[in-house]
This record gives C-alpha cells, sequence and structure tokens, in this order.
C-alpha cells in the first residue's frame, strides 16, 4: 500500500492523473463532494481551503517586504539553519528546473531560491519572499498543508487548491524547534511533475530533520515548552526527548505556567478539584508524580513554582495578543487548552484565551481571519462570528451566499434549541 503522504501510486500516469484530479477540483468549487479517489490528505485541504474562504483564482497574498522582510528573517531562527538548506538543496535551487523555499510556522515565505528563469515564472502566482502560502491564505499546496497537518507532504499539479498554482508539483517538510518542538516553519521544494516520486518526500524530511540537529546543536542551554492547546494531556519537550503527561497533570502544569508566582498546596487543590472535600496529603503526592515527571530540577515547593522558564503555546497566543498581534495568535492557537479539563482553574484559564482571541478577531473586523476562525472545529458553529463574516464580506463576494446560508442553518439550530429548553422549563 503507498504512502498517503506520495503523490502518485506507482506506476502512476501523471497527465492521466491531472486531468482526473482536475475534474476533480471543479466539481468540489461548483458545489459537489470530493470524490473518493483523491487523497484524504488533500480532500480535508481542500475543505479547509473553501472554509477559509480562499478563491480558487486568488493569487497568495504578499504579508512582508522589503527592511520589514528582512527585519524578520533576520531575526528568524530558520536562517540560523541556512546553511544546511542550502548544503543540502542547493544543487536543486541552481538546476534551473526547482525552486527551494522556506517559510514560517504562518506560511510566509522567508527564502526562496532558485534559477532567475524558474524564480520569474514562480512570480506569477505569487510564489515570492513575504507571501504568505498557508492554507488559509492560499489553499492546498505542499508548505501551508504540510505546517496544517503537520507532516511531510507532496502535493501534484490540480490538487493545488488555487488554478494558478495547478502548473506545479511540491513537496515540502515541516520544521520543530528542538528543544520546545514548537513548530517554526517549513522546508519546500517546488518543481514540475516530476516531484511527484518518494525521492523528493525523503529528500524534504531528510533536510528538515539535519536542520532541527543544526539547531539543536547551536541551543545556548536547556529549556522546555509545553503544548496544551487542543488536546487532552500536555506534551512537555525537553532536550533528551518528550514527556507526555496524565490529565490531572497536565492541569496543574497550566496552573503552574500560568502563576509563574507559585502557588501553594491549597490553592491549587481547589484550582484542580474544587470545593469537594479532599485530603492535602492527595494533592502532594499528585505534585511529587508529577515532579517525578518533570525532573527535580524544574518543579519547586512552598509554594509549588517552576523553577526555570517553560513555554507554553496558551502564553504565546496571550503575549501576541498583548502585542497587538491577532493574525499570528490566530495561528498559534490550535483549540482550546485542555479542552476536556473540568478543574474550575483551568475552566477559567480556557475561557480567558479563547475570549480574548475571538474577542480580538471579532474586534478586528478582518474578513481573511473571521474566516479562519469560521474554519475551525471551535468556530464552525459560533453564530456571532458568522453573523460578522457576512457584514465584512464585500456585496460581491462569491463566498457571501455561502456565509448567509450556514448564518440562517445556525439561526435555525439555536432557535430550536432555544425553544426546547423553554419547553423542559
Amino acid at each position: 500500500m503507498s504512502s498517503p503522504w506520495l503523490a502518485l501510486s506507482v506506476g502512476a500516469d501523471p497527465r492521466e492523473r491531472r486531468g482526473e484530479v482536475r475534474r476533480a477540483h471543479e466539481g468540489f468549487v461548483t458545489g459537489r463532494p470530493v470524490p473518493s479517489e483523491i487523497r484524504s490528505v488533500v480532500a480535508d485541504s481542500w475543505r479547509r481551503s473553501a472554509g477559509a474562504l480562499v478563491d480558487p483564482d486568488s493569487a497568495a497574498p504578499v504579508d512582508l517586504s522589503d527592511d520589514e522582510l528582512e527585519a524578520y528573517r533576520e531575526a528568524h531562527p530558520l536562517t540560523r539553519a541556512l546553511p544546511v538548506f542550502r548544503d543540502l538543496l542547493g544543487t536543486i535551487a541552481e538546476d534551473g528546473e526547482h525552486l527551494m523555499a522556506i517559510c514560517d510556522a504562518h506560511g510566509r515565505l522567508l527564502y526562496v531560491e532558485g534559477h532567475r528563469s524558474v524564480l520569474r515564472a514562480a512570480e506569477s502566482m505569487n510564489f515570492v519572499e513575504g507571501a504568505r502560502w498557508d492554507e488559509q491564505s492560499a489553499g492546498t499546496n505542499a508548505p501551508g498543508t504540510a505546517l496544517a497537518v503537520d507532516h511531510c507532504v507532496q502535493i501534484f499539479a490540480t490538487e493545488h487548491f488555487s488554478r494558478g498554482v495547478q502548473p506545479w508539483t511540491c513537496a515540502a517538510a515541516p520544521i520543530h524547534d528542538p528543544v520546545t518542538g514548537r513548530l517554526l516553519g517549513a522546508i519546500d521544494v517546488t518543481g514540475g511533475d516530476h516531484l511527484a516520486n518518494p525521492h523528493s518526500l525523503a529528500l524534504v524530511q531528510a533536510t528538515a530533520r539535519a536542520a532541527e540537529a543544526y539547531l539543536a546543536a547551536l541551543a545556548p542551554a536547556p529549556q522546555a515548552g509545553a503544548v496544551l492547546l487542543g488536546r487532552d494531556e500536555a506534551v512537555l519537550t525537553r532536550i533528551g526527548g518528550r514527556v507526555r503527561l496524565g490529565r490531572r497533570h497536565s492541569e496543574f502544569l497550566a496552573l503552574l505556567l500560568w502563576h509563574a508566582e507559585g502557588q501553594t498546596g491549597d490553592q491549587l487543590g481547589l484550582d484542580v478539584y474544587g470545593d469537594e472535600l479532599l485530603n492535602p496529603v492527595t494533592v502532594r503526592a499528585e505534585l511529587y508524580r508529577l515532579r517525578r515527571a518533570l525532573g527535580p530540577d524544574l518543579l519547586d515547593s512552598r509554594p509549588y513554582r517552576l523553577l526555570a522558564p517553560v513555554g507554553a503555546d496558551f502564553l504565546t497566543v496571550l503575549r501576541l495578543l498583548d502585542q497587538g498581534r491577532t493574525a499570528d495568535a490566530l495561528g498559534a492557537y490550535s483549540g482550546p487548552l485542555l479542552p476536556a479539563s473540568e478543574a474550575p482553574g483551568v475552566e477559567r484559564l480556557r475561557r480567558l484565551v479563547h475570549g480574548q482571541l475571538r474577542a480580538a478577531v471579532l474586534g478586528g473586523r478582518d474578513p481573511r481571519l473571521i474566516g479562519a476562525w469560521t474554519a475551525t472545529p471551535w468556530g464552525a458553529d459560533d453564530l456571532a462570528m458568522w453573523r460578522a463574516l457576512a457584514t465584512v464580506l464585500p456585496a460581491g463576494s462569491p463566498r457571501l451566499p455561502i456565509v448567509l446560508h450556514r448564518v440562517r442553518e445556525l439561526d435555525a439550530e439555536y432557535g430550536r434549541a432555544t425553544s426546547l429548553q423553554r419547553r423542559r422549563n
């Protein structure tokens, strides 16, 4: 069985496959379902692209240019790994048939390198430094989809959501911070149909791993990072590996991260267990086991607090919001904090993070961000956000009828739910 991340099966005719996928794509953008012969990773990406209101005839927007781009990429961690990218992919970037591209975690192209003629050809689809190629901006494409699914992937020709990109085939792999596990961006190779083979996918994946190893060697000191958004159990990444915590320990970690000054056992007990009668020994025992999981150098007591700085994805979202960077905050938000937790302190923290981000997206009235919110699992039924989207889209937008239809659907659903609740009361 072939890998789902490879674009073509062994022996497949690229020309025949191109036509088959084109017909499926044209059917999808005109309202028909995705046929079963389309790879699930592509079908899911098409749906996300459509949900984000990407126009299949649009080009990727340019977010950064000139001095702003130069300053941003100079400070970006992946710039430090440029020697690795150029050593491993330099030949590809100079052979007159391919491009090498490096993007950040939001899909913004930091570097695009290759032969002058290929670079000129790519300009027609805005595949240029500073352009944004995440799925919400440019639809299905290898770097954007690799970021969305956090896995290496090939996107072949007509599998691209935007028609202007369909002459190209690409392969990309995500790159993570080797210390914190945070997604840094992706490495991409773009060219013709001949890239739809196992070798190009293996090459970008090996390059990504080499870049991570290079960055690990440059890491100045051990640090840790925690992932708690969109998952029921936290993952703590440190040099030496990752630790997956149980649900209760994840709740304690979230609270310790939020209360950097520390908390007493009684305070933590109330935030985790609420007003239930609880023996304080239970809290001490849980925190003792948590210390064993984290390591003795990380958790202190009297009060309980983290001894070293630990990054966390939800803290990153709040920091970006404080800086007024709503788009980046939304890009860093992978879902509600520990969504299954019923710990009172975690529920308050979850509402804080989610509420502040939602308010910033609503208040900004940016159709791209509001559309991105409604394309998420947690925003799909957000009636207020759909209504806002209907008001900010231009009157002639081809997506406006879809949005208005969804508003009517949710109005009806919530109306029925309200009526049922009244009858029960």
